[in-house]
């Protein structure tokens, strides 16, 4: 009977566990080197399963950059729509909220978990919890030998196929780690390195705006960078800033300082009023108005937004309408670094699409597939993580089962 090794027990391992368990004759087993499945996958529904999108599929598959190419047939496979069905085929139905995110009822995806992972087993799926794979007894093509630490101590584990699914770099904690990048590529598979995204930056606050604001979230701004714009809202950190809108423009923010340019982020902290409007605003007299006061009632300037303008701008700056009314739509943040790789939601690089065919198996290592995160994509927060995940999973699955029954 053909048998199945499924390195990793996030949301691609198991897709690709699930779609396989559909299929008469395979023996499969999912090794992960955690004392339970899918952490990474908890911790990220701890806050609200925010599990995918519903915004129309062209917009959805453009959310992946320059990768969208490569996504896009794993959406076609397993989409957004088919998520949801699939959730509704466990008992879980799934609600779309106000923004367009799509969330399981109940918000949580422990009980999603839970579900899946009783299917999993009533098909036959075996899960080695502790199981730690260490790359391969040999060099060469071939991907038997399997080496897997347990507390057990060492084992070698044969398989007719294999899936690749160990995540990126961030959150090695929850068990992605990327120690998986040397063993690839000493068997020559193109690996791009790992990079944090959906990631904050350090700043160089002064220590009285740091112990005034840190914590405190940015709101209803409009942020820009290499002529990129999103709105939205983020937080002061005491070491920079982080959030949503700092994650929405994470890739163009970090690819800019790998190339060692000055970077700044752009924003406007009034974008529903003109430059021309503000600067006729603050124009006006302020009598006894101290300069706080004048820029909350002439600009609604106040609170964090206040103290960024502070922090940037000299009082003689700030007495001036149109240099103050300039600030407040175009204040620059030089940023100085993206914060390391295991504090970021997600990492880009990894197996380059370039080495895997539209199995995702790769072409010079027939039978070993490769899967989610540790693959060379990257996306924003929203749902378009865990839903290409969970395609790209489903896509291997089929791709394996596939090339077992050829």
């Amino acid at each position: 009977m053909p048998r199945v090794a499924i390195i990793g027990a996030g949301p691609s391992g198991l897709m690709a566990a699930e779609r396989l368990s559909t299929v008469d004759g395979l023996e499969i087993d999912i090794f992960d080197a955690m004392p339970s499945p899918g952490r990474k996958f908890l911790m990220a529904g701890k806050g609200g399963m925010n599990i995918s999108h519903s915004e129309p599929l062209p917009a959805f598959v453009a959310r992946y950059g320059c990768a969208a190419g490569r996504i896009a047939p794993l959406l076609d496979a397993f989409g957004p729509e088919d998520l949801r069905a699939w959730m509704r085929g466990l008992g879980i139905d799934s609600f779309v909220g106000s923004s367009g995110r799509v969330f399981p009822t109940g918000m949580k995806a422990a009980p999603l978990l839970r579900a899946w992972l009783h299917r999993l087993r009533t098909r036959g799926v075996r899960l080695h919890a502790r199981h730690r794979w260490l790359g391969w007894r040999d060099a060469g093509p071939a991907i038997h030998g399997l080496r897997l630490a347990t507390p057990a101590g060492e084992i070698a584990v044969d398989a007719d196929a294999v899936l690749l699914a160990l995540g990126g770099g961030s959150w090695a904690r929850l068990g992605s780690d990327g120690a998986w990048l040397p063993w690839l590529r000493a068997r020559g598979i193109p690996v791009a390195a790992l990079k944090p995204a959906n990631c904050g930056f350090d700043l160089a606050w002064s220590s009285h705006f740091r112990e005034r604001f840190a914590g405190e979230p940015v709101k209803a701004v409009v942020g820009s960078v290499a002529g990129v714009q999103r709105q939205g809202e983020f937080n002061i950190t005491a070491h920079g800033v982080e959030g949503g809108l700092i994650y929405a423009l994470s890739a163009p923010l970090r690819d800019a300082l790998a190339a060692q340019a000055p970077v700044s982020l752009t924003l406007d902290l009034a974008p529903g009023r003109s430059l021309e409007r503000l600067t006729a605003d603050l124009a006006r007299p302020r009598g006894r108005d101290t300069l706080a006061k004048h820029l909350r009632r002439q600009a609604g300037i106040e609170g964090v937004k206040a103290g960024l303008l502070r922090e940037f701008c000299t009082p003689e700056q700030l007495t001036v309408a149109a240099t103050a009314a300039g600030a407040i739509k175009s204040l620059s943040l030089p940023l100085q670094a993206a914060r390391p790789l295991d504090e970021a939601i997600s990492s880009a690089g990894g197996v380059e699409f370039a080495a895997l065919d539209e199995r995702l198996m790769l072409s010079t290592h027939p039978g070993l597939f490769c899967a989610g995160e540790m693959l060379d994509w990257e996306a924003p927060t929203g749902g378009y993580l865990l839903t290409a995940c969970l395609a790209s999973g489903f896509v291997a699955g089929e791709g394996i089962a596939g090339w077992l029954c050829r």
